[in-house]
């Protein structure tokens, strides 16, 4: 007995095991990174020239603007400064109502800075007019942006596919975030905070209706006095 367990052992070593065959109807399955065919609609169609491969695309061009090439890669450079300046104006506005700076933001352009108003829009609109001409030709001759002649501007080396996807998208909640800001101001004379906690203590009447409705209250205008209507 003991011969023969060792003979079948040996004889299933020496055979060599036959890889298992693929099914005829097996279909092959294909695996996709994640999130590559998230679009912004569930649903909808992504258009031809977005092909996934810009930084935070969705498959986003209802109208078409991007499909020639050249205007597609203005736009998103367009997109991408946008939503630098709208992170910064929102950091910008966040702190100066934590750190209880006065006056509030959008009341900051009636300040006295001890400058004339006029000579201070002047220099403004030539640095940045400057700053803006050179980013515009650093983009036309490298495709990145820039500050002066560096480009791309990456001095802490942060240039990488995931921290572009990510700039992207807390650059659009940024600009979305800012459209709120000037709406709480507008509305309610409010910072974003200050309009945050009158909300929270009172959901009912501290919100967008309500607020509509104290416009002229929070504005000062004047009550239009009523007409006594003559007798008979």
């Amino acid at each position: 007995m003991a011969a023969m367990a060792q003979m079948s052992r040996g004889a299933l070593s020496a055979r060599p095991f036959a890889p298992l065959s693929k099914p005829a109807n097996a279909r092959s399955v294909t695996l996709k990174a994640a999130g590559s065919e998230q679009l912004w609609l569930p649903g909808t169609e992504r258009p031809k020239h977005l092909n996934g491969d810009l930084p935070g695309d969705r498959g986003f061009d209802p109208l078409g603007l991007g499909s020639e090439p050249d205007r597609l890669k203005w736009f998103t450079e367009a997109e991408r400064i946008n939503g630098r300046w709208a992170m910064a104006g929102c950091a910008g506005v966040l702190g100066q109502e934590l750190l209880g700076v006065q006056p509030k933001w959008f009341n900051a352009g009636a300040k006295d800075y001890g400058f004339p108003p006029l000579a201070l829009l002047s220099l403004e609109f030539l640095l940045l007019g400057f700053l803006e001409l050179k980013r515009y030709q650093g983009f036309k001759k490298t495709g990145k942006s820039g500050f002066l002649d560096w480009y791309p501007f990456d001095p802490v080396k942060l240039d990488s596919a995931a921290n572009q996807e990510k700039e992207v998208k807390n650059g659009r909640l940024a600009m979305v975030a800012f459209v709120g800001f000037a709406g709480a101001a507008l509305v309610a004379r409010q910072g974003p905070i200050e309009a945050l906690q009158a909300h929270l203590s009172d959901p009912l009447n501290n919100n967008i209706v309500g607020s509509i409705a104290r416009l002229p209250e929070t504005l000062g205008v004047p009550a239009v006095p009523s007409v006594p209507t003559p007798s008979a």
